[in-house]
């Protein structure tokens, strides 16, 4: 006779699920989601703990129940994203489960992608073993939410990042912008750079600030990736002295132009090391955002950090792209004459009409203000 799985214990399903989440934190594996698993023999000990490093290598799952071994059999596994139930780059993670003798399983969040919801969860439960789904699961999602938006829509999750004074400017009358914001919100930003797949400015900046976009050492993102640099660059303006285009060859560097753009300007920075990507033009004569990220989702980006400049900041707010607001506000003023804004944009009509921060996280950084949050956007009337 076969050993029963073990029983539920609330409290105990919350902490190995938070174990796992925290788990799956130390890698960045994209275009895959970030995935953490935990394994507990039948006496309730925890015996692995894994997460999912690359895309192409060993899922979580897999890690986990290997490293435990026999002591798995009759045992839980706990982790944050449904096990996969189809052949990818590695076999099914379901497979792996059932070999090793697991009597309960023990799942954060249901996998989003429209081709498997469900399947993995199932199968498990067909093979009678217990599952339980949606333990610590609004953490669980959180924890995935960029690849939900990516898998599910087909654009990046954007971050849009803002740096500003308490009169909305990010330059004085001169166009001098640095620093607008201390040191204390600049290595904040750098954070922020290694949480993301890319990072992108619109040409403005490019050409106003001559920014690096690098992360310092300290600051390197898991397992050492730096993120992609982009560019919006609508007629390829970006000069070759520029350093974007002088460290094009160690730091991968994405200039995403449009449809019209001259052939020759788009080789001299090819040969530089830059990747030229073009998409279509919006009315406004600007590369349609829209239509460039979901460009950069098909080259496998999950997620972008914005980070200036005014036109862009615009251009994505009025298309309602942005998924989240970081803005770090400066305790100085510029005066109204000062340029530009922080966001280039028609604006809504009324306050109400005004997208805004889902329960903002404020806090200081040095002796700026810092909030933080999902930005929501009314709906359409």
């Amino acid at each position: 006779m076969s050993a029963k799985p073990p029983s539920p214990d609330p409290e105990l399903d919350a902490a190995m699920m938070r174990l796992a989440i925290e788990e799956a934190h130390k890698a960045m594996p994209s275009p895959n989601p970030p995935v953490g698993a935990v394994v507990l023999n039948a006496a309730g000990e925890v015996v692995a703990v894994a997460h999912h490093a690359r895309a192409g290598e060993e899922h979580a799952e897999g890690l986990a129940l290997a490293a435990a071994g026999d002591a798995a059999r009759g045992g839980t596994l706990y982790v944050t994203l449904e096990p996969c139930n189809h052949e990818g780059r590695t076999p099914p993670c379901v497979d792996a489960v059932l070999s090793a003798g697991i009597k309960r399983v023990v799942v954060g969040a249901p996998d989003p992608n429209p081709s498997v919801v469900g399947g993995g969860a199932q199968r498990l439960s067909d093979a009678g073993l217990a599952v339980d789904v949606g333990v610590a699961g609004a953490e669980a999602r959180a924890l995935i939410a960029p690849w939900t938006k990516f898998i599910t829509t087909g654009i990046p999750h954007i971050a849009l990042k803002l740096a500003l004074s308490l009169d909305g400017r990010i330059a004085t009358r001169t166009g001098a912008s640095k620093w607008v914001t201390g040191p204390e919100a600049r290595a904040k930003v750098q954070e922020l750079r290694s949480r993301h797949d890319a990072v992108a400015i619109g040409i403005g900046t490019a050409l106003a600030d001559d920014p690096r976009l690098t992360l310092r050492e300290s600051a390197l993102a898991p397992g050492g990736r730096s993120p992609i640099r982009l560019v919006f660059d609508t007629r390829l303006r970006l000069p070759l002295h520029t350093r974007l285009a002088q460290t094009a060859r160690e730091v991968p560097t994405w200039v995403l132009t449009g449809a019209d753009a001259p052939e020759e300007a788009e080789q001299v920075l090819v040969d530089a090391g830059c990747v030229v990507l073009r998409a279509p033009t919006s009315a406004e004569g600007r590369v349609d955002v829209t239509a460039a990220m979901r460009l950069c989702a098909s080259q496998g980006i999950v997620s972008i950090l914005v980070e200036g400049g005014a036109e862009l900041a615009g251009s994505l707010l009025a298309s309602r792209l942005p998924d989240e607001l970081h803005a770090f506000v400066a305790p100085i003023l510029l005066g109204p004459r000062g340029r530009p804004g922080a966001v280039d944009w028609a604006g809504p009509d009324t306050p109400g009409d005004a997208p805004r921060i889902v329960d903002p996280r404020w806090e200081l950084c040095g002796r700026d203000a810092y909030v933080s949050g999902p930005l929501a956007f009314p709906a359409r009337s």
